[in-house]
């Protein structure tokens, strides 16, 4: 039998991935509070993750409202079961809800590219700054 949070996990998450038969979510309880393991199918563990982590995030974030109404304190731990993800390495490990930012183009960086970039910030901070000035309030 599965508890409520487990079950909340479970519903956000099958609402997330391709494949919702292959969520699979282990409950365990020790002196930090209660530990949700979320395992999903390797092709669907970006959507879990989500950009930056920004979905993991936000499934942490209503596991801990859930926590105020129940007294308890979740944690979410997100496990990669892809077997292509090492060759040394058969056993799951935890993915990090950071992402990398290999989707975005890289930029070269210069003194003077900086520079161009901090005083278009300084210029478009001073007129939003005349901007607010002008306000009646």
């Amino acid at each position: 039998m599965s508890s409520i949070d487990q079950q909340f996990v479970e519903y956000i998450v099958k609402s997330l991935v391709g494949n919702p038969d292959d969520v699979s979510i282990e409950r365990s309880i020790d002196e930090k509070g209660v530990l949700l393991t979320l395992t999903v199918n390797p092709e669907d563990l970006g959507r879990v993750i989500g950009k930056r982590g920004m979905t993991a995030q936000s499934l942490r974030t209503l596991l801990r409202a859930l926590g105020t109404k129940n007294d308890a304190r979740y944690n979410l731990k997100i496990v990669n079961n892809d077997a292509d993800a090492g060759s040394y390495s058969s056993s799951s490990s935890t993915t990090t809800t950071s992402d990398d930012s290999s989707d975005q183009p890289v930029e070269e960086s210069t003194d003077e590219a900086v520079e161009n970039k901090e005083s278009d910030l300084a210029k478009n901070t001073r007129k939003e700054l005349a901007e607010l000035d002008d306000l009646d309030i």
